[in-house]
């Protein structure tokens, strides 16, 4: 099974959009300006590092760069049963499965950055990472020091983040390599997020949060709270907020999906760090990260072969996408047809439904799985509405 993962804050880079511009998942950049009333193409396209390393703006490029790549992922008609992001991440994986609305979603993602940017003022605080040390070790080594200091993120086996005061986060790195850390490595980031000093920050997303309508999401979503899956809206309304004073657990959210069966993970967004990620937490897993127009048809191939070590006479797990996604033509309300429903086959060119006048028809042949729109609900452009299965 696939999983989809999200890039979080820090994977941002100038120029990330570039790539993007002239593909047609572009559009999204258009849709999220408008929705923050802010310049997001010139984020993703002219910013510098400096502008981009300001919370308020890598938080809103990154999301959106997520969102354009899964877009365009979606166009070659393939989907996740399962998702999770990292810190800022969980907001696209609730995003991509159909929990947040785009444009709430872009809201929210503005209503956090400036949230964290200003709560991160005062007190100061600063992160690092400790490498080489298991998590148990780097707890005790946060423990023994009395000064602020707390785990921030369990990113995989021998990588923790610690965050807090400048003095005690280089007190904890110094109990650390007592202990037998490898290294302790200083972060480039304006405070200690994911910890208590991010209160000020919980309280005004709240807010936010409150005001915005949350879904059930389709598949799984795991929480970095709890590295558990869950489907409760009101549950969901409780993580995204819980989530800025409390560490990441994401080496335990990526044991949690390959439990449930998820064996390729698919890194959506500007870099390559949880694909690294997945690579030190599940040995054996599938990795793959698309974050060029150019990692399209490699993903493509990749999910078409068979894994390299399918034993002769055996046969194999074999990844071939066999699930498609037929997407809106436009914006509008979505009305299927009354007479077909799951299980109902579909030839290439079949009619599925009306968004107003416009016919939506199947570019593909299968059988029909669910609708991904509910009946009346408005959709925007590229928006998966129907899903399909080849037979």
């Amino acid at each position: 099974m696939i999983a989809f993962t999200y890039s979080g804050q820090g994977s941002q880079q100038p120029g990330m959009g570039a790539p993007w511009a002239d593909h047609p998942s572009w559009e999204l950049v258009e849709e999220a300006s408008a929705a923050s009333k802010r310049d997001v193409a010139h984020l993703l396209l002219a910013a510098d590092a400096d502008q981009l390393r300001e919370t308020r703006n890598a938080q809103l490029a990154t999301f959106v760069t997520s969102m354009v790549v899964l877009d365009a992922v979606e166009r070659l008609g393939i989907d996740a049963a399962g998702h999770a992001g990292h810190s800022l991440g969980e907001y696209s994986a609730l995003t991509a499965s159909g929990a947040l609305d785009f444009a709430d979603a872009v809201s929210l993602v503005v209503e956090r950055g400036e949230a964290m940017q200003v709560a991160a003022q005062d007190p100061v605080g600063t992160m690092a990472a400790v490498l080489g040390l298991d998590d148990t070790g780097v707890e005790e080594a946060c423990t023994a020091v009395d000064d602020d200091v707390w785990v921030a993120n369990y990113n995989a086996p021998g990588q923790v983040v610690i965050a807090g005061s400048p003095g005690g986060v280089a007190a904890a790195g110094e109990e650390a390599k007592a202990r037998g850390a490898k290294r302790v490595t200083a972060l480039e980031v304006s405070g200690a997020f994911h910890t208590p000093y991010m209160a000020p920050a919980r309280d005004r997303l709240e807010e936010a949060i409150e005001r915005t309508d949350v879904r059930q999401p389709e598949g799984v979503v795991v929480a970095n709270v709890d590295a558990g899956s869950h489907t409760n809206p009101a549950t969901w309304r409780i993580l995204m907020n819980a989530q800025l004073c409390n560490p990441v657990r994401w080496s335990q959210s990526l044991r949690t999906l390959a439990d449930a069966g998820f064996t390729t993970f698919v890194e959506l967004g500007p870099g390559n760090v949880l694909t690294g990620l997945v690579k030190r937490t599940l040995k054996s897993a599938v990795r793959l990260t698309v974050n060029t127009p150019g990692h399209l048809d490699a993903l493509l191939d990749a999910l078409a072969a068979p894994p390299e070590d399918t034993l002769s006479g055996q046969e194999g797990e074999h990844l071939f996408a066999t699930d498609r996604m037929v997407v809106s033509p436009c914006a509008g309300v979505f009305a299927p047809l009354a007479n077909l429903g799951p299980g109902g086959v579909v030839s290439a060119g079949d009619l599925l439904g009306h968004i107003g006048a416009t016919e939506v028809r199947s570019p593909f042949a299968g059988e029909l799985m669910g609708w991904l729109a509910v009946d009346t609900e408005r959709v925007t452009a590229s928006k998966p509405i129907a899903w399909l299965r080849v037979t």
